[in-house]
């Protein structure tokens, strides 16, 4: 049995009960400043110092003068040289207050009480604050860095390594699959182009979600703000505040932002992430069928017992993470908008796990990528299943039966094809019967299962276009 003595268990990446702090750290240690309990500790402590700047600012509050340019330097520099020994002592406090918001207070007091301005208004940090005012600020700027610094840009890299698929695969002919069933041929490149496009449409519809804060007190009203100095306008100053962090702000409030963002924002992403689940799936299925070999790195093993095996483990990896990334996020997105009232606490240790559905999904995207990284295509496997798919040309047989007024043409192919084997003899014997004019005829004749793609290959080459058209202004590097 396992031996149970705590002192034996400190925290590393062998005792971590998430696997993102474990196994998968180094894959996910990108999120850490911003989705970690240090990250939260750094916004409060910006948000705390940014509204006492902001009061210094208002001419009414004559308590809170204009801070010197020196003083302004020292506060800023708390927000800039932030660092794990301060989130340590704001911890260190909390184990006091009982109260993680309080203990940020009470820091910035401690490390401003040597600086003479700002030393007469300490009792101004925090004020007419509920601690809710400061949490979603600091949760809104939370997720807008970790989406704008580590998300985005991994999502643009998977974008692109598709378009580079696609693009050199646009001329690579491919037999189609509906039902399982061989169908008309396409390209390899286009096929790798619709999940590009898929891809960019969403991470553009994520990008346009506002992250939205409050300022507005302990239940919204601005109660305790218009007491103190009723000639203030309070919600143009809330609104100011809150758009100066590079945020959207929501005038309607309870004692919390509403959390409406967040779920548009997450299902956006699950939206995001169902695309890539139909992407490694159908990557696996390509790989089943042997039209991409995987290249291998030396010492690597695919199977415990079988040698021959070289498993497509990436895409696997990024299909089961994307699985749990998106029940995180499908939580997040169905209970945070729901609170009692002016609010219940429910919300506050959910909130605690935005992490973990961030923290999966690019776990996801890097396995992706790295899987996409070892493909190699072969062409002489996709040719091998085209040569023995004739009957795929019964399509375009049976249209050009139609333009020409041949009687019953889909019958007649149901007849050729239907449970028979289908060569190209009987395919060109078939088309020699055929009551066509003569030019229809040779255009038929010269049709294979390879050459049968339709505008699969321009489509391909194209695709750097679609994407940049959805990204409009914000046109990505991708595919260039």
């Amino acid at each position: 049995a396992i031996k149970d003595d705590s002192r034996e268990f400190e925290l590393s990446s062998l005792t971590a009960l998430s696997p993102l702090d474990g196994r998968y750290w180094g894959k996910v240690k990108d999120l850490v400043p911003y989705m970690s309990e240090y990250g939260l500790i750094y916004f409060r402590v910006l948000v705390e110092i940014k509204w006492l700047l902001m009061l210094s600012q208002i001419p009414e509050v004559i308590e809170v003068p204009s801070f010197s340019a020196e003083a302004q330097s020292y506060l800023l520099g708390l927000v800039d040289g932030f660092s794990m020994d301060d989130a340590l002592e704001v911890k260190k406090i909390e184990r006091v207050t009982n109260h993680d918001v309080k203990a940020v207070e009470y820091f910035l007091k401690q490390k401003c009480q040597s600086q003479p301005e700002i030393a007469k208004v300490l009792e101004f940090f925090h004020f007419a604050c509920t601690s809710e005012d400061i949490n979603n600020l600091a949760h809104a700027l939370m997720l807008k860095e970790a989406m704008t610094k580590v998300m985005f840009p991994t999502m643009d890299k998977l974008v692109e390594a598709i378009c580079k698929l696609a693009k050199a695969n646009a001329s690579v002919s491919m037999l189609s699959r509906t039902h399982g069933q061989p169908a008309s041929p396409t390209t390899l490149g286009k096929e790798m182009a619709i999940f590009a496009v898929r891809l960019s449409r969403e991470r553009q519809e994520i990008s346009q979600v506002e992250m939205m804060g409050k300022f507005a007190g302990a239940v919204g009203n601005y109660n305790a703000h218009i007491v103190a100095y009723p000639t203030v306008n309070w919600p143009q100053i809330a609104e100011q505040f809150v758009t100066s962090l590079g945020l959207k702000f929501n005038p309607y409030v309870t004692q919390i932002e509403t959390h409406d963002y967040m779920a548009k924002l997450y299902y956006a992403i699950i939206r995001f992430n169902n695309i890539l689940i139909d992407f490694d799936r159908d990557i696996w299925g390509y790989i089943s069928l042997g039209y991409f070999k995987q290249i291998t790195k030396a010492g690597e093993i695919g199977s415990s017992t079988m040698p021959h095996k070289v498993n497509p483990i990436d895409f696997e990896n990024s299909e089961g993470n994307l699985g749990k990334a998106n029940e995180d996020l499908t939580y997040l997105s169905m209970k945070l908008p729901i609170s009692r009232w002016q609010r219940d606490l429910t919300d506050s240790t959910v909130l605690r796990n935005m992490g973990g559905g961030l923290g999966h999904s690019l776990l996801a995207y890097k396995s992706a990528l790295q899987g996409i990284g070892k493909l190699q295509v072969n062409e002489a496997r996709l040719s091998e299943d085209l040569n023995q798919a004739w009957e795929v040309l019964a399509e375009p047989i049976q249209t050009v039966m139609r333009r020409y007024g041949v009687p019953e043409p889909y019958e007649k192919l149901k007849e050729l094809t239907r449970g028979r084997a289908v060569t190209k003899e009987s395919i060109r014997e078939f088309i020699e019967g055929l009551e066509l004019p003569e030019e229809a005829k040779t255009h038929l004749l010269k049709l294979t299962p390879h050459s049968y793609v339709g505008a699969a290959v321009e489509l391909a080459k194209t695709v750097d276009s679609a994407v940049n058209v959805i990204n409009g202004s914000e046109v990505l590097e991708t595919c260039r």
